[in-house]
């Protein structure tokens, strides 16, 4: 008798134990990457939960029957073209649904070369408005120097260019977005997924548009986890666009940040980016893509399992709007910033990553950014 009760204490003493490591797991956060509490999976200690407010409201109107049988639409893209799987594959997507949406007569599409000579772009843009393209987008800030030349030459031609502005020309649309605001988000991602509270960002250029990528990611990250690191790599500087396209120079620089101890990369550096999908696959750690969903890219599909989200900038709605607006002969109301308000921002949930918890938590960052209860800042600390 006396053995036997020896025996059911010692048991009931395992039990106790194992009943506290679970619990003690629980409240650690073990269970999910996604889940807001003090730390996320062991990982960050995370900053309290923020509060849920009001959501944004979208620049589109659903189901509005628009007639475009009549436009001829150009797009000049930036280097790397359709296929980038990036911004370029974005704005792709807005043609190729204005097209079907709207019925549109024809579409011409025409691809920058790496480092090409000012004149060139010229060239391109010429060659569609002469050969009766209208509206012509130019897909990338690499245009607004031709633009200034080669739209006063077409006055009846509706221009556009996404990541830029043209002073004086009064048929030039930009279509810009707030690339810091949803890059914040993709740095909250980051915190909550990240296991060891280190994370890398990998930039393909080193200029101010792709710094509003940076500065947003490092002001998240550190708004959901005050003590994250943060790794930082351009691959190119300011004058070299081959940082846009060359993916080996993007896994090299992620293969760095992974030996340094990031476990969770985003990046904003066009094709090279395949690079550092294909360096976080290797090392079996996670990533964030950009600009489009990158889960259901094609060119990525190998290393699809390690995104965790996107960064969505919505270059095709933008594209989209900006059609539909030419169709409707009204550009008056057209945004004057594709941002959080207008839904021009945000982040994917493709491939189930990002769980319920977390999506509160993202909902909230959103609510107080729309509310300006947060300033997002488009320029890094470093």
């Amino acid at each position: 008798m006396r053995r036997r009760m020896r025996g059911i204490a010692v048991a009931a003493i395992a039990l106790t134990s194992v009943l506290s490591m679970a619990a003690c797991a629980k409240d650690n956060g073990g269970s999910s990457s996604g889940s807001a509490n003090n730390n996320a999976s062991g990982g960050c200690k995370l900053a309290d939960k923020p509060p849920v407010a009001g959501a944004g409201t979208s620049s589109s109107s659903a189901g509005e029957k628009v007639d475009g049988s009549a436009l001829k639409v150009g797009l000049a893209y930036d280097i790397g073209g359709r296929g980038d799987a990036s911004f370029n594959d974005s704005a792709a997507a807005g043609l190729d649904k204005a097209k079907a949406d709207f019925g549109v007569a024809e579409v011409k599409e025409l691809t920058a070369a790496p480092n090409e000579a000012e004149d060139a772009k010229q060239t391109r843009l010429r060659q569609l408005a002469s050969e009766g393209f209208n509206p012509i987008i130019g897909v990338g800030f690499a245009y607004a120097e031709s633009l200034k030349v080669v739209a006063p030459e077409f006055p009846n031609v509706k221009f556009a260019i996404v990541d830029g502005a043209v002073d004086g020309a009064a048929n030039v649309t930009p279509l810009v977005f707030a690339e810091e605001e949803g890059s914040f988000l993709a740095g909250v991602i980051a915190a909550y997924q990240s296991k060891s509270c280190h994370v890398g960002f990998v930039g393909g250029v080193k200029i101010p548009l792709i710094q509003k990528f940076d500065a947003g990611f490092e002001q998240g990250a550190k708004a959901a986890a005050p003590e994250i690191k943060i790794e930082k790599k351009y691959l190119t500087p300011a004058g070299d666009f081959t940082g846009f396209q060359e993916p080996t120079k993007g896994q090299e620089a992620a293969k760095g940040q992974i030996e340094a101890g990031a476990d969770v990369l985003y990046h904003a550096a066009g094709a090279s980016g395949k690079g550092v999908f294909s360096a976080a696959k290797s090392a079996n750690v996670k990533a964030i893509g950009v600009d489009s969903d990158q889960y259901h890219q094609t060119t990525v599909a190998d290393s699809k399992d390690v995104i965790v989200s996107s960064m969505l900038k919505r270059v095709d709605v933008a594209v989209y709007d900006f059609v539909k607006a030419v169709a409707k002969n009204d550009l008056a109301n057209f945004p004057k910033v594709f941002d959080l308000k207008v839904d021009g921002v945000g982040y994917s949930t493709s491939g189930d990553k990002i769980d319920d918890n977390l999506k509160q938590v993202l909902d909230g960052y959103k609510s107080q950014i729309i509310e300006g209860k947060i300033k997002v800042t488009d320029k890094p600390s470093s």
